[in-house]
């Protein structure tokens, strides 16, 4: 039975935290979300079509292999695939790795666009996310603004609630993406597409196309029906190794009023192994353009991350805080804060 869209949904076009940390599923984890909402800017407003799009990108990593998994991945000749059984393990194991939050990472996030390249040293924490800046289109911090990401830091510490504000941000965004999730079984149909080789081993592909049935329940969603692409699952691990998606159609919210994503939009995530049989994302890279309310707008980002290792389960945010303090030798004192 088609889904209707609720009464009250929410706009995709709310206040993002993209640009700070990469969205990622297991964020969703700590204590009870603040209530305060903070007036976003104009920039976080320019940038809610790429958080949308972002938020999309991210649940399709577990999207298609549950619509796969119900229709039933076949070879051109209609017979039952064998690796069926496979596809649903994968999502078995996507939403089992979804839910873990016994095992967070640190790791380095390097971020770059045609404006401007960061790169970032990345806490996960039971407060959600904490990010140290490091470098900037690739060249190291200067003192003065060492000494700005420093006070920012111990901002932080001083005033728990600008984290928890963040922490509530990073769980609105999770809880829509599994919301997409739970509600998205059927959008796309698959079809088997052979084998291959990704730097974790052999993997099977799978082709996805809309489903001309699927009835998107809100805005977040509209985009999957004018979606085409590949996904690649690991055999030996059973996890995905790769996404890539096409906007083969122009995609409008609010019948064009509120904003438009163009065709031929594409988006690309990469999953591997980074130690300890946990899987992440370590490549990110999407290239759209669009219009948001009058202006035009051109989103082109690559996100890396690399040199991840696991930190203790219930590290704090404070926690996180003093062990970047440490490595880098800075503290509170090193701005005269006690």
């Amino acid at each position: 039975m088609p889904l209707k869209r609720p009464g009250g949904s929410k706009s995709p076009f709310s206040n993002y935290s993209i640009g700070v940390e990469p969205f990622n599923l297991r964020n969703s984890r700590g204590g009870p979300a603040s209530k305060t909402k903070e007036t976003p800017s104009q920039p976080e407003k320019e940038n809610d079509t790429l958080g949308t799009v972002r938020l999309i990108a991210m649940s399709m990593l577990i999207l298609p292999l549950a619509a796969a998994g119900q229709n039933g991945a076949r070879h051109e000749n209609g017979a039952q695939h064998e690796d069926d059984a496979l596809v649903q393990r994968a999502f078995a194991n996507e939403v089992r790795a979804a839910s873990d939050a016994q095992h967070p990472m640190r790791y380095r996030l390097h971020k770059a666009s045609p404006r401007l390249t960061s790169t970032k040293e990345m806490f996960e924490t039971k407060d959600g996310a904490v990010a140290r800046l490091i470098a900037v289109n690739d060249a190291p911090l200067s003192a003065e603004d060492e000494q700005k990401e420093q006070a920012r830091l111990n901002g932080l510490l001083s005033d728990p609630g600008k984290q928890r504000h963040r922490k509530a941000s990073e769980d609105e965004d999770t809880a829509r993406a599994m919301k997409v999730l739970r509600s998205l079984p059927a959008a796309f149909l698959y079809h088997f597409a052979g084998t291959g080789e990704a730097p974790s081993g052999e993997v099977e592909k799978f082709t996805f196309a809309p489903n001309p049935k699927f009835d998107p329940p809100d805005l977040e969603s509209q985009v999957l029906t004018q979606m085409t692409g590949e996904i690649w699952i690991d055999v030996e691990h059973e996890r995905v190794a790769r996404l890539e998606g096409h906007l083969k159609q122009d995609v409008d919210y609010g019948w064009g009023l509120l904003a438009r994503l163009n065709k031929g939009g594409w988006i690309v995530i990469e999953q591997a192994n980074v130690g300890e049989h946990q899987w992440r994302i370590v490549h990110f890279q999407m290239s759209m353009s669009g219009r948001v309310v009058f202006r035009t707008k051109v989103f082109d980002t690559t996100e890396d991350q690399s040199q991840f290792a696991p930190l203790p389960s219930g590290l704090s945010y404070q926690q996180a805080i003093q062990m970047m303090n440490t490595e880098s030798g800075r503290g509170k004192s090193d701005s005269g804060q006690q």
